[in-house]
């Protein structure tokens, strides 16, 4: 028996008058298995598969009208060994509140208190109800994600300053606070800082987010699927490729699309080059933090080629528009193949050097090594996947766990340490650029014929889908409802940032305060990921 078939049969067991039989491909959101819950046995099901191991990978609400009865549904991702299993369950939308899922999860706190700001879903004997995304922007009885609320806002001021907002004080003497942000002195998004710290050593980190909350989610409402893509790919800019792919996925298996072999393989091309950008960027801003300018210079160099070449292959630096519903906008000539077998080429000279002294060199040993430790238990327990969570010796990467096209006919390599440092964060994108040129090199000596995009048939009302992708952080979730004529009634992308976050928060525990940028960059959390 699967752990998700025990989790529903022990439900059933405790008298659930709502547990319906799992679904496998029936299920409207496949590849995932559905397990619909009365709502007393909301945090039941949370508690029991914390238990078992199961990783939570979300949770979202959604307000709307189900026979003639207004209702918030909500939905709850969790993911074992690769499978995964989504929990429905509804609340009255006049009485939304439903007990919390954070005692047995604590990496979705954000998440819930996200809901609340944007829904009005109230989680009962949550560890922290103080808002996240509302900030100052809209009144406290208000929800955008409600009909009710236009798109525009109803505050046509200024917002005020959230200064008021509680952040924890710590308490002792020679206790001092540190705020830094949320206006930083480097060209970077907004985020604020709070540090405790005695001496020079951290003793507590808090971070407020939110900043430059963009309304995705309520501007998703009443789009066609082609402006959806548009709009995902600029959730967070340095993953457009990936979430614009997870949108895509999420409606292509809502409308049964059959994407073609070459699309597919293209979208794997690029979500690579993504991959490869932007660990080449991060990796340089590593040693940049601690001085060692010479690989901050040689891989922005590097970078700047690669994306060089993006523009001229896909029309943008970032690859951005690039993935459309049904396929991609565009295709890659014999020439082109030819191009990007030598670019690989070149990069794989190029960085090899460049490696090799960032591996092994006493000045960066001394900086990275055993700081910014974050534990296996501490990742496992926040929900961390990417270079964050394989550094820190979890193994989990969707492209092998659960892999889609073209992934499923090629296997991908991936490298797990145990250190949890600065230094195996910067390791294992060493390796993820490494891997991704071989990989690359093979989808293209076996890349498909044929077109490059198919029509996406129109959805029925209510049809709904799952996206699932690998991004160069961690698992991008997407999930998408089509309302009436084929148009977006509830668009919600969960970024891999959102469980990093927080752990930025534990690692950077009994460090130095002057240890934070580097620590800060090896995670490199994306503010606009969580800005929704």
């Amino acid at each position: 028996m699967s752990h998700f078939d025990w989790l529903s049969e022990y439900l059933a067991r405790l008298g659930s008058e709502q547990v319906i039989a799992l679904r496998e491909d029936a299920s409207a959101l496949a590849p995932a298995r559905h397990l619909e819950l009365d709502p007393k046995d909301w945090t039941s099901a949370a508690r029991v598969a914390a238990a078992m191991g199961l990783r939570h990978a979300g949770v979202w609400a959604d307000p709307q009208p189900v026979a003639d009865e207004a209702v918030m549904r909500v939905w709850a991702c969790l993911e074992y060994a690769g499978d995964y299993l989504v929990l429905e369950t509804q609340v009255a939308l006049n009485r939304p509140v439903l007990n919390s899922q954070s005692p047995s999860f604590a990496g979705i706190n954000r998440l819930e208190r996200h809901a609340h700001d944007l829904t009005g879903l109230t989680f009962k004997h949550t560890p922290d109800k103080r808002r996240w995304t509302r900030h100052q922007a809209w009144p406290a009885d208000r929800f955008p994600l409600r009909s009710d609320f236009p798109l525009a806002g109803e505050n046509g001021h200024r917002t005020p300053a959230d200064a008021d907002y509680p952040f924890v004080r710590v308490k002792g003497a020679g206790v001092y606070t540190i705020p830094v942000g949320p206006v930083h002195a480097g060209i970077i998004e907004p985020g604020h800082f709070r540090f405790h710290a005695m001496g020079e050593d951290v003793l507590r980190l808090e971070a407020r987010l939110g900043y430059v909350h963009k309304g995705i989610e309520k501007l998703a409402v009443g789009r066609d699927p082609a402006s959806l893509v548009r709009l995902a790919g600029r959730v967070s800019g340095d993953s457009t490729v990936a979430h614009a792919w997870a949108a895509c996925q999420a409606m292509e298996r809502a409308t049964g699309c059959a994407v073609p072999p070459r699309a597919l393989a293209l979208r794997g091309l690029m979500a690579e080059r993504e991959r490869i950008a932007n660990h080449l960027g991060d990796i340089g801003a590593i040693c940049n933090d601690v001085s060692f300018t010479f690989a901050h210079v040689q891989c922005a160099r590097l970078r700047e080629l690669w994306q060089r070449r993006s523009l001229a292959l896909f029309g943008h630096r970032l690859m951005m528009n690039a993935v459309v519903p049904g396929g991609v906008a565009h295709a890659l000539s014999a020439k082109s193949v030819t191009e990007l077998h030598a670019d690989h080429a070149a990069l794989k000279t190029a960085i090899e050097p460049i490696f090799n002294v960032i591996e092994d060199h006493p000045s960066l040993d001394d900086r990275l090594m055993s700081t910014g430790v974050l534990s296996e238990a501490d990742a496992r327990a926040l929900g961390c996947t990417g270079y964050v969570g394989k550094a820190s010796g979890l193994a989990f990467d969707l492209r092998r766990a659960n892999p889609y096209a073209p992934y499923d006919a090629l296997e991908i390599e991936t490298l797990v340490l145990a250190e949890g440092d600065v230094a195996a964060r910067a390791h294992i994108r060493m390796a993820e650029i490494r891997h991704s040129l071989h990989w690359m090199d093979r989808l293209l000596d076996q890349l498909p014929d044929g077109e490059i995009a198919a029509p996406l048939p129109e959805a029925a009302e209510d049809a709904m889908g799952l996206g699932l992708i690998e991004g160069w952080r961690g698992e991008i979730l997407c999930f998408v409802r089509f309302g009436p004529q084929g148009r977006i009634a509830r668009y919600f992308p969960r970024d891999p940032s959102w469980f990093t976050w927080p752990a930025l928060e534990r690692l950077i525990l009994g460090n130095i305060v002057p240890d934070f940028p580097v620590c800060n960059k090896s995670v490199n959390g994306s503010y606009a990921g969580e800005d929704l």
